[in-house]
């Protein structure tokens, strides 16, 4: 007999002229494999300085952790979710298909004004926050046929949005590492006289977060990209990796991967290799 039907994961990277606008674009699709256990029905998160638009386009999801500030546990199928300083927790009641589209938060921030800052840990409508141009695009998602529709219709109406944004202002580069590095500067470009306060005022305005916790996340994600096939492997020595980050010690090191993503390096090498609900790990390495 065929085996059955996996479900549908993909990480999709956006065109060369958002890259330093969208992080990535994420689908998650279940609806077409067999019913998975309850267990392999969670979705598990890692904290993240990236925000996301979440569109849920067949079946629900559901708050299975702390972090929704909405009246009812099920998600409505168009939702903003701001960075997140602890790992989240959601659950498909379900199969479902879902598209996701990860944003730096200062790119968002240029497009939109929104503060990010009051937004940390937040879910949200996609109602409660973007205006009437936003939500025909969300109807347009939730309308298009397949999932490469989706991502045309999101690019198209991104690109000459963000083409103004960066002429009309320094925007900070694409890649993770260089975005928080950016970000640090472009803050303090309004002069010599800013205080370290207002830097830190206008960087967690445009990022959600300090500085000290963008710097973190990203020591954490790159080193995991850099260790990913000894990780997968089985082969890592913590000391080394911890050594390899920067990490005072491996029990620094442990102590961060724990704050990110609720386990320890061993703990969570394992549940990339045999949790389905670890799937953004798997395809995020």
């Amino acid at each position: 007999m065929p085996a059955a039907p996996t479900p549908l994961t993909r990480l999709i990277a956006p065109r060369a002229a958002l890259a330093s606008c969208v992080r990535a674009i994420l689908v998650r699709d279940t609806t077409g494999c067999a019913p998975l256990p309850p267990a392999q029905r969670l979705n598990r998160f890692p904290a993240a300085p990236m925000c996301s638009i979440v569109w849920t386009v067949a079946g629900h999801v559901e708050a299975a952790a702390p972090g929704l500030s909405l009246a009812d546990v099920r998600m409505p199928p168009a939702l903003f979710g701001g960075p997140r300083s602890y790992p989240l927790v959601s659950y498909n009641p379900g199969p479902v298909h879902s598209f996701i589209v990860m944003f730096y938060p200062a790119a968002l921030h240029a497009l939109t004004g929104i503060s990010m800052d009051a937004l940390l840990d937040q879910f949200r409508p996609l109602g409660a926050l973007f205006d009437a141009d936003w939500l025909a695009l969300s109807d347009a998602v939730l309308a298009a046929p397949d999932d490469a529709a989706r991502v045309r219709l999101v690019e198209d109406f991104l690109a000459p949005r963000w083409l103004l944004a960066r002429k009309n202002g320094d925007q900070p580069a694409g890649a993770i590492q260089d975005w928080v590095r950016r970000l640090g500067v472009q803050a303090a470009s309004t002069g010599l006289a800013s205080s370290a306060r207002h830097i830190e005022r206008r960087i967690k305005a445009w990022a959600g977060q300090p500085m000290r916790t963008l710097r973190r996340m990203r020591r954490a994600e790159q080193l995991f990209l850099d260790e990913r096939g000894a990780i997968l492997q089985g082969t890592a020595s913590w000391s080394d990796v911890a050594a390899s980050g920067g990490y005072a010690d491996q029990a620094h090191f442990c102590r961060e991967t724990r704050e990110i993503t609720g386990l320890s390096p061993t703990e969570l090498a394992r549940a990339m290799k045999e949790d389905e609900s670890y799937w953004i790990y798997r395809i995020w390495t």
